[in-house]
């Protein structure tokens, strides 16, 4: 017990760096999903096919790559040669890889919406904007919940990949103490930290989804 109590330090400073990756990552990666699910169901042809084809090369291509990519090889990209530093560059590469994968989480929540919903809001003079934000996305956040709350998990898990960054993360610091101690228990410990936030996710999204019951059909 004392050996776990001294080594709780060093890892809950690497649990802050977690915890600030995957609170950016999903502060903005939500909005911009939606952003991206809206214009992909837009009229505009080729904005929407644009947007496809993001989704299809970030969904097709490892987050690390796209990570290395963004820190490494983007300095080096003509016109471009942005250089950022680690933490920038590992939330650029998150957000872009998950709003991919919430725009198309967020298509499909738009999509199962019967087309009724939107007569019945026409009918009552309703204007495109004000049918999404009253009728169709209360109803679209119901039908996305479990998918959501599966994608948030992964997210915090994958936050253990900034380890190829240098940034000590909850991982690396279970890492690093486990090469100078010679035990094991460090990442038994980081283990149940995982879990422990994996919980209260699980509990918020149940939450939710109890809250948004009442849009059911």
């Amino acid at each position: 017990m004392d050996y776990i109590l001294n080594i709780i330090g060093p890892l809950l400073e690497g649990t802050a760096v977690t915890l600030q990756v995957f609170g950016a990552t999903l502060v903005l990666a939500v909005p911009l999903g939606l952003a991206l699910a809206l214009v992909r169901l837009s009229r505009f042809r080729a904005a929407s096919t644009a947007v496809a084809g993001y989704v299809w090369l970030m969904r097709g291509t490892p987050l690390m790559l796209q990570m290395l990519f963004i820190y490494f090889a983007l300095p080096f990209v003509p016109v471009v040669g942005i250089r950022l530093p680690d933490f920038p560059a590992a939330i650029v590469a998150f957000v872009l890889n998950y709003a991919a994968y919430f725009a198309e989480i967020f298509r499909a929540g738009i999509q199962s919406v019967g087309r009724g919903q939107y007569e019945a809001a026409q009918v009552l003079g309703m204007s495109p904007a004000q049918t999404m934000r009253r009728i169709i996305l209360p109803q679209m956040v119901k039908r996305i919940l479990p998918p959501m709350s599966n994608e948030t998990i992964t997210l915090v898990k994958d936050t253990s990949l900034i380890y190829v960054l240098a940034m000590n993360d909850l991982l690396r610091a279970a890492r690093g103490i486990v090469q100078r101690d010679f035990t094991t228990m460090p990442f038994v410990v980081a283990a149940a930290f995982y879990l422990f936030m994996t919980l209260l996710l699980t509990w918020g999204f149940m939450r939710l989804e109890k809250k948004y019951a009442v849009y059911d059909d």
